[in-house]
């Protein structure tokens, strides 16, 4: 009796611990599998993003940069990326000159429909514009390129030869995004002016003297100035976010496009999570004069 009762307790004792276990596994399966994971991948892409602005910096003193690469990547980039910049960038400017122009005539203000392109536009749009771009044009192109390159063993074949591929492959191409963005931010701007100055004066008749002066009087240099360093940023992220899931692609092609869906996604989060700690940080720093 004696020992069947030693038995039972134990077997109760074990049936708890199982029951512990298994509710602890639950709760650690799911740990593993959403918050940790992506803990580790964005611990993992800032040691990746560290590793390539020092190796950068090295490449350039030492005279071992790629530039036949990177003039490569800036080209594939460029072609990828304008044509679309350019049909989002018009229709942008024709909204925002159309939705204002109606506010400020309710009000009487037709001379400063020119001043909201440079709020606009030049703030918020072509940041904007250009992060959608460059997650979407950009990173995927570069992702699908590196995760083609893993799945077919190309990048252990480097690390076979003691060729680190995050410098040899990643690097060119992360100093290509942020010139390409940079660029493209300027593009927007430039679109956008023109399509907002050519809706204002000849579909809605406005007075092309009063925008353009009240353009200038909003516009500030400044302005302009961190949009480009935003989209300098936008292009330094969207790379490392890129490298590091076209690097780590696997499972064959479904795998390549999982990677290039989840650089995607992750570096618009960024992007516009970015664009509004910059904003916060910019206005703070140098508030509007009213």
């Amino acid at each position: 009796m004696r020992e069947s009762g030693q038995k039972t307790s134990t077997s109760r004792a074990s049936g708890v611990v199982v029951r512990t276990d298994r509710s602890r596994g639950v709760a650690g399966k799911l740990w593993d599998e959403h918050p940790r994971r992506a803990m580790d991948t964005f611990g993992q892409q800032l040691a990746m993003g560290y590793s390539l602005t020092v190796g950068v910096a090295v490449a350039l003193v030492r005279g071992r940069f790629n530039w036949r690469e990177f003039v490569r990547q800036c080209s594939f980039m460029a072609s990828v990326s304008a044509i679309p910049t350019m049909i989002v960038a018009v229709p942008m400017g024709v909204v925002v000159s159309l939705q204002v122009s109606m506010v400020i005539r309710q009000v009487g203000a037709d001379s400063f429909v020119g001043s909201a392109v440079s709020i606009g536009v030049v703030k918020q749009g072509a940041p904007l514009v250009t992060s959608i771009m460059v997650a979407g044009a950009v990173g995927s192109a570069i992702c699908a390129d590196l995760g083609a390159r893993t799945i077919r063993e190309e990048i252990d074949a480097l690390r076979a030869m003691a060729i680190d591929p995050v410098q040899r492959l990643v690097s060119p191409r992360m100093v290509a995004a942020v010139l390409v963005s940079t660029m493209l931010c300027g593009f927007v701007v430039f679109v956008g002016f023109v399509a907002t100055y050519g809706f204002f004066v000849f579909a809605q008749h406005g007075a092309s003297g009063s925008f353009i002066q009240a353009f200038v009087g909003f516009a500030d240099t400044n302005d302009l100035l961190i949009a480009l360093f935003k989209s300098a940023l936008f292009g330094y992220f969207t790379a490392i976010i890129a490298g590091y899931h076209g690097l780590h692609a696997r499972g064959g092609p479904a795998g390549v496009a999982d990677a290039v869906n989840a650089t995607v996604v992750q570096a618009a989060l960024v992007l516009f999570g970015a664009n509004v700690v910059i904003s916060q940080i910019y206005n703070i720093l140098l508030p509007t004069e009213v």
